[in-house]
């Protein structure tokens, strides 16, 4: 039998650091076997929790498919149709389960249309998801409002045009991202009216959304976008720019001439861009007599555009940039002089004494 009292007095025979050491590792000992203990019941909770949510959304699937491909024509069908919305709602005050319904209704949404997805939007209903999603809205965090609004755009509810438009100028872009694409998603370009008083700052990354969105339609009358073009806001303006481009709008070029003097450059570079798009040969002379006078930037921008719009008169300018001090538009003059005078590109070759011009030569000259 094991002496435990002479074990306690030749552990007290050890010096004072060596008691704290054991002590220590005896704490860490004990932490660690309770801290496997709790490890495993978590486990065993998760799993059991997956292996639930498992069973539940398999459910809810076949009853969510059942009720869309009933027969509603049939007096049957429709009452079980009526079960399925009765067992639904019963567990959507689950939160875990509500969130697993709506996954499986996001599933159905991006795989069926028409009828079928009006019925999907019936279910919302019915079920009251759409009470929960509404409550979303009075929240007092941005991520909760945010996450409301995405919902109700996904099942494209309409109705709550009022309640999401009071969040356009929102503090957090997170939540005025959700509403710019509910209101694009739901009305397409007559959503885009926020633009009209919009003051705080539309993304890149949110401009690129929009246009992807408005991009789906093919069937649409782009608005009027001349407002937007004169906008205070630099942001509305790009984006604006951008729809002159992708819609092809012709009839905007006396604006865009005006906006060749805009306050930002970023935007004149657009300005340019979207004119060398348009075939803007008004522009041409213009940015032409004003050629020092514009940044670097925008200077190559030109090149961009005298490459597309170039004609024989334009030669002298051309020349006299053969060798200006920035690589990118010494290149671009090059390949536009060749297109324009074949003899005269290959006569500059072989009198240039600029070290770096027979690369830059060769280089044009294999460029088809």
């Amino acid at each position: 039998m094991i002496d435990y009292q002479y074990l306690i007095d030749y552990f007290e025979e050890f010096p004072f650091l060596i008691q704290l050491a054991w002590r220590i590792s005896g704490l860490f000992l004990v932490a660690i076997f309770l801290l496997t203990i709790y490890l495993k019941v978590i486990r065993y909770h998760l799993r059991k929790k997956e292996n639930e949510y498992k069973v539940f959304k398999n459910q809810y699937e076949a009853l969510l498919v059942e009720y869309l491909y009933a027969d509603e024509e049939s007096e049957e069908a429709h009452t079980k149709q009526k079960a399925i919305i009765s067992k639904i709602k019963s567990h959507i005050p689950i939160k875990y389960k509500r969130k697993m319904v709506l996954s499986v209704l996001y599933n159905l949404l991006n795989e069926v249309s028409g009828e079928m997805a009006e019925s999907i939007k019936t279910l919302y209903y019915e079920t009251g998801l759409i009470d929960y999603a509404l409550t979303k809205l009075e929240n007092k965090n941005w991520y909760v409002i945010a996450k409301g609004i995405g919902e109700l755009r996904r099942f494209k509810i309409e109705e709550s045009y009022g309640d999401i438009i009071n969040f356009i100028e929102h503090s957090k872009k997170e939540v005025r991202n959700e509403t710019q694409l509910y209101l694009v998603n739901l009305f397409r370009f007559d959503g885009l009216t926020f633009l009209n008083e919009l003051k705080t700052p539309l993304s890149e990354w949110t401009q690129l959304q929009l246009l992807e969105v408005l991009q789906k339609f093919d069937d649409q009358q782009i608005c009027d976008i001349k407002p937007w073009l004169k906008s205070k806001n630099d942001s509305v303006v790009l984006f604006a720019l951008k729809l002159a481009q992708i819609y092809n709008q012709f009839e905007m070029k006396d604006i865009l001439i005006e906006l060749l003097s805009h306050d930002k450059k970023e935007i004149r570079i657009c300005v340019i861009e979207v004119l060398t798009h348009l075939y803007g040969i008004e522009a041409k002379e213009m940015l032409k007599a004003n050629f020092n006078e514009l940044s670097i930037e925008e200077q190559i921008s030109f090149f961009g555009l005298l490459e597309k719009l170039v004609v024989p008169s334009d030669e002298p300018f051309i020349e006299k940039h053969i060798f200006h001090k920035n690589f990118e538009i010494q290149l671009l003059a090059l390949k536009i002089l060749k297109t324009i005078n074949l003899d005269k590109f290959m006569g500059l070759n072989k009198l240039s004494s600029n070290k770096k011009a027979p690369v830059m030569f060769k280089f044009v000259n294999n460029i088809s």
